[in-house]
């Protein structure tokens, strides 16, 4: 009898928790079972194992009774990261490898039958989950993957991360015997790339006129808050959207890690996108799984993938009634919780909201190019698909006109977006210097400390609340991008033109009807 024991991980959400792959030789009839809470995939690693040991020359203990244990066995998992800690404690166990020298690593990679290593979702998950182990114990394990895996987890400062490209780079490493084993091409130590690329974003100056809805724009990035557009077909809307992350502050290193962490787990990130806030666009047809996430194990959905971006959701009506509702909870929370019979995972979805919509079915309300055919049931009834509560945590209702055709040839190019993103930066550092937090996180007595208004300041606003019927959610939501303007302005108090500009940006829905 022989036993091994080699350690990966799996991924539980954004956790990536450790997993102790067990592999025992026994005599008896020949098998091979794999237990422990697999997937059906992780249960085809047997087929993958096999032929992978045999097709690069190794002997695979056909006339033993294998058994692989992946522990513990209450936790789930899935994908192919496990058939390279497999086929590893398969050969430890039958004695070509040295199960000591492997003590120290953690091992995950998908196996083509030839033997390369694929690669697997989550690798910086596992990296990041490693380097949050290191801080407690003190003890860093090195992770060998593969080489597009590992180019992506050593991202994290101070990961130990080894490269291989096929199954035979890693075996010879641990080789029995004293001596030291070559570096091979395909094994070496990766390093964080020194030169990553630098963050590059449509440019705002692409868009014509709009100075409503450009300003709108600038407040929503100085103050993290979100933004509803209204307006005819082609006016801009989307166009706006698409460059509105690149008014953002540039990313920090945590941050970075975050995003491209959740993009990992669902197999989106790419080098070329390190430190590029993200802009997700779902579908309309999005279900409201698609948005929030959800599956067994869970994964996660749109607004978790927007995390420290921007979800753009185009055609706000037409999107299930369902779907939008859920966005209500991250919307104040920041989080998004997915909650199953047997597992329970938590994503981040810090994002901001950028929503487009039209004013009415045909889409031409209140426009001067072209007449509106909806009759005012169809109206009322188009923006009703908006519930007040959704509407009442979008800070910013921004109208968008629609440009004659004179005045988009004529109209010369507007602001870049490097001159707009430096005034929004320093709005936004003014007000971490005072909080701590943007002023859209702002809650309960902080708004009250921080937005303080003098006395015609607060009966221009009594008044403005009273005649739109505002709930006091919303009344605290005009507070806080108040306090954006003020900001952007340099001022130290919220005064009275301050909360007259942020009462205009809760009144386009109540203009169209």
């Amino acid at each position: 009898m022989s036993l091994s024991l080699v350690h990966s991980r799996a991924l539980l959400g954004l956790d990536a928790r450790p997993v102790c792959v067990e592999v025992h030789l026994a005599n008896g009839l020949p098998s091979f079972t794999l237990v422990g809470l697999a997937e059906t995939e992780v249960k085809e690693a047997r087929e993958r194992v096999r032929s992978a040991i045999q097709n690069t020359g190794l002997e695979f203990p056909s006339n033993k009774r294998i058994i692989v244990n992946l522990a513990p066995a209450d936790l789930p998992k899935d994908s192919g990261r496990f058939d390279l800690p497999i086929a590893l404690g398969i050969l430890a166990a039958s004695g070509q490898l040295d199960a000591k020298k492997m003590q120290g690593f953690e091992f995950a990679g998908e196996l083509s039958l030839g033997g390369d290593l694929r690669p697997v979702r989550g690798a910086l998950a596992m990296s990041l989950a490693i380097s949050s182990s290191a801080r407690k114990t003190g003890q860093l394990p090195r992770l060998v993957l593969p080489e597009s895996s590992a180019q992506e987890a050593a991202l994290v400062p101070d990961a130990e991360i080894y490269k291989a490209h096929h199954l035979l780079d890693v075996v010879r490493q641990f080789l029995p015997g004293d001596a030291v084993p070559d570096v091979l091409d395909g094994w070496s130590r990766v390093h964080a790339t020194a030169q990553l690329p630098q963050a590059r974003y449509a440019d705002m100056a692409d868009v014509k006129g709009q100075a409503a809805a450009r300003r709108a724009l600038e407040i929503a990035a100085a103050g993290g808050h979100s933004v509803l557009m209204m307006g005819a077909p082609g006016s801009g809307k989307s166009m706006l959207a698409q460059r509105f992350a690149g008014l953002l502050p540039a990313m920090t290193t945590a941050e970075a890690l975050e995003s491209a962490a959740v993009a990992s787990l669902v197999g989106r990130f790419s080098l070329d996108q390190w430190s590029v806030r993200p802009t997700c666009s779902p579908h309309h047809t999005a279900s409201a799984v698609a948005l929030v996430g959800g599956g067994s194990p869970p994964r996660p959905g749109e607004i978790s993938l927007a995390h420290r971006g921007v979800l753009f959701l185009d055609e706000l009506p037409e999107f299930p009634r369902a779907a939008l509702e859920a966005l209500r909870e991250p919307l104040e929370s920041g989080t998004i919780t997915i909650s199953r019979a047997a597992h329970r995972a938590e994503f981040p979805a810090r994002f901001q909201l950028v929503a487009a919509m039209n004013p009415c079915p045909c889409g031409y309300l209140g426009s001067s190019l072209r007449a509106c055919r909806c009759s005012p049931d169809q109206v009322s009834r188009y923006q009703g698909k908006l519930s007040g509560p959704l509407l009442d945590r979008i800070d910013l209702h921004v109208e968008v006109g629609a440009l004659a055709a004179d005045e988009l040839i004529n109209t010369p190019p507007g602001e870049n977006t490097q001159a707009i993103r430096v005034r929004a930066s320093a709005a936004r550092e003014r007000a971490m210097q005072r909080q701590g937090t943007t002023n859209q996180a702002l809650d309960g007595q902080a708004i009250d400390d921080q937005c303080r208004l003098d006395d015609a300041a607060a009966k221009f606003l009594n008044t403005a609340a009273a005649r739109l019927g505002w709930s006091g959610r919303s009344i605290h939501r005009c507070l806080k991008v108040a306090r954006t303007i003020a900001d952007l302005a340099g001022a130290d108090k919220v005064l009275v033109t301050h909360v007259a500009e942020s009462v205009q940006y809760r009144r386009a829905l109540k203009a169209a009807h």
